[in-house]
């Protein structure tokens, strides 16, 4: 999330910044995707993945909101 926060990205993008393979960053962001956090677009056979930070900015509010 730290890396999208800074650009969209694809898994292969993502990939190379860890030792990990492009199949198990893929498994990684569809959890992501499934949890909201992270949106994606297809662009021909490349899948760009975004940072969501609506919900994001939704969950530092309910955190926020906790504290009072």
């Amino acid at each position: 999330m730290k890396l999208l926060k800074e650009k969209d990205m694809t898994a292969g993008d993502i990939a190379e910044a860890f030792n990990i393979t492009k199949p198990s960053i893929s498994h990684h962001l569809d959890i992501l995707n499934q949890a909201e956090l992270v949106t994606l677009e297809k662009k021909g056979q490349f899948v760009i993945y975004s940072l969501n930070t609506t919900v994001l900015d939704d969950i530092m509010q309910w955190i926020i909101n906790l504290k009072d």
